[in-house]
């Protein structure tokens, strides 16, 4: 893909728009050269336009009406006439009910299980496949099959095998795929690759990149949540941080060639359960809370009552402290962090190198009080430092640093959309595509995101043998 079309396609800068604030649509296809701004600046950048303006919506099924799928799901709230939901399968009637009510869904197009949903002659354009990682295989396969268009949630599967027959089903029927790598579609890394491509920073030598998953967050997610056993799900190399080797690579430019892992899980283990503690961190069986709830910082009650964290994940019509307090006597989410049989790694590391002698190093640790993916990029000619919300850029000729800084969630437009903007942008995209039946509208299809994730299963590979691993696609 033509990579100017990609970027006004994104609404998104060249180098003279990311640090200049050049109207993107009066833009040359030629680099502009990096001018000398005084240190500490704050550039303003034009904002991605979200709505896709299509002559007629596209419809979809959703498969999947939790989190993802109602995120995905709410561009058709704020752009009803590029996009349509007009059916929806999940298990939890609860979520299904609230989906089918808020888009208007006919009886007859609302399922329990994604099977029956798929059992029907095809009645949409295009499926949103947004059901638990080890569920993505067998309703994608289907969709192809029915001649669906396809968007589905990364990972796209908890196998290698999987996610190339995946691939190979895309092609033999001829269908769009394209995968949830959001970040691809944030403002942020469009205008960091935009830099990057433009050769202000020289070759690119290596890249360091770090994901902060927050303490809270890793209790949730991975060890109560829908992550907590590697096998049964995914590893956490793929379920959480195939975002992060998706935009290495993507950024790279270049096929990743080798890979060497090593983490393990420290932490949340029952051998490091204090002593005494009870089963549930409040409200056990026979009364009373766990002697140390007040101290730990993994406490349900600290997390879901106290802070308010992660609610969403409890199906209840009002988030109160009293009804959340019921569902943590009942649910994983009420446990003892000790006492959950999980598995995941809580802290990752990993060394890549791509073509041309390219490197980049990766770390994922739980044991952290923000989250936000910190990255730095060291080039020939100049250096980045980013950490999701700017990035600077410092050029090594001059000594001046230029600074990118766009507040994505002071904008209305943006508003509901996570990942910096990504998640409906991504939405739009994919709506476009189907729209005109062109998968070069995409950023991550299907064909790009399957490498990134080879790179994650070797890396678990790697992890497991001891051994540096590489990489062929």
């Amino acid at each position: 893909m033509d990579r100017l079309e990609f970027l006004k396609r994104l609404g998104a800068l060249t180098v003279g728009a990311s640090l200049i604030g050049v109207d993107v649509n009066a833009m040359t296809t030629e680099a502009e050269e990096i001018p000398e701004i005084a240190a500490s600046e704050k550039i303003k950048t034009k904002m991605p336009e979200m709505d896709a303006k299509l002559d007629k919506p596209v419809t979809v099924l959703v498969l999947g009406a939790g989190s993802r799928g109602s995120t995905y799901a709410q561009y058709a709230e704020k752009f009803p006439k590029s996009m349509k939901v007009v059916g929806v399968a999940d298990l939890n009637t609860y979520r299904r009910n609230r989906m089918a009510k808020k888009h208007n869904i006919p009886k007859e197009n609302q399922f329990g299980h994604f099977n029956d949903a798929l059992s029907k002659p095809k009645f949409a354009d295009a499926v949103i496949v947004a059901t638990p990682d080890n569920l993505h295989y067998e309703p994608c396969m289907k969709a192809l099959a029915l001649g669906y268009d396809v968007l589905v949630e990364k990972p796209v599967a908890p196998t290698e095998k999987e996610c190339r027959a995946i691939l190979k089903q895309a092609h033999k029927y001829n269908r769009i795929v394209a995968v949830c790598h959001v970040l691809r579609y944030a403002p942020y890394y469009v205008a960091l690759k935009q830099v990057v491509d433009s050769g202000a920073i020289g070759d690119l030598v290596n890249i360091q990149h770090f994901e902060p998953i927050r303490y809270a967050h890793m209790a949730h997610s991975y060890v109560r949540g829908n992550w907590p056993l590697a096998d049964k799900t995914t590893p956490i190399i793929l379920a959480k941080s195939c975002h992060d080797l998706d935009i290495m690579r993507w950024i790279i430019g270049k096929p990743c060639e080798s890979i060497a892992a090593e983490g393990s899980l420290y932490l949340f283990r029952p051998e490091n359960m204090p002593k005494g503690a009870t089963e549930r961190c409040i409200d056990n069986v026979g009364g009373g809370d766990c002697p140390h709830e007040k101290e730990c910082p993994f406490s349900s009650k600290h997390i879901y009552i106290d802070r308010r964290q992660h609610l969403y994940v409890f199906d209840i019509p009002r988030k109160t402290p009293e009804l959340i307090r019921e569902q943590l006597k009942v649910t994983n989410y009420g446990r003892c962090v000790f006492r959950c049989n999980n598995d995941q790694c809580d802290h990752y590391v990993a060394i890549m190198r791509f073509q041309d002698g390219v490197t980049a190093s990766f770390s994922m640790d739980a044991f952290t009080p923000y989250g936000g993916r910190r990255t730095r990029i060291m080039g020939t000619k100049g250096f980045i430092e980013g950490d999701m919300k700017s990035f600077t850029f410092y050029d090594f000729r001059s000594q001046h640093k230029s600074v990118w800084d766009q507040k994505v969630s002071e904008v209305a437009e943006y508003k509901g959309s996570g990942h910096g903007g990504g998640d409906h942008l991504l939405v739009r995209d994919f709506l476009r595509a189907v729209s005109a039946q062109d998968a070069k509208l995409l950023s991550s299809t299907i064909d790009v995101s399957i490498e990134s994730h080879v790179m994650g299963f070797m890396a678990e590979k790697s992890r497991k043998s001891n051994k540096k691993v590489a990489i062929k696609m």
